[in-house]
């Protein structure tokens, strides 16, 4: 199971498949303890797996929870500085030139930036 598979999945079929691996994992290594596995390899993959979708879960609750944050910031300095959304944007790329300007500046002087 890859990352772009997970991503298409819920937070529920992913809570529930977390559950599957996790009780998949128990029982391999209970058998693991009383007889030889055929594929000793199925430790890493569901190790991977479990990881994967531990990894999507919190990207999501991290996008959620900064980015309403995030959101919220930029609305209030809009607001405080009386300027639209698009102009706050406008005023991002402006930085980002200057910045991208300097350190051109400074590659042509021959300094690191």
């Amino acid at each position: 199971m890859n990352a772009t598979e997970i991503r298409e999945l819920s937070d529920e079929e992913i809570r529930a498949r977390l559950a599957e691996l996790r009780a998949e994992r128990f029982n391999l290594r209970f058998r693991s303890a009383t007889e030889a596995i055929d594929n000793p390899m199925q430790f890493r993959s569901i190790r991977r797996d479990i990881a994967r979708l531990e990894t999507v879960l919190r990207q999501r609750t991290a996008e959620a929870r900064f980015g309403l944050a995030r959101q919220q910031r930029e609305l209030g300095l809009a607001q405080e500085m009386d300027v639209t959304r698009a102009e706050l944007e406008l005023l991002e790329r402006t930085a980002e030139v200057k910045r991208i300007r300097t350190e051109l500046a400074m590659l042509d002087a021959g300094r690191a930036p």
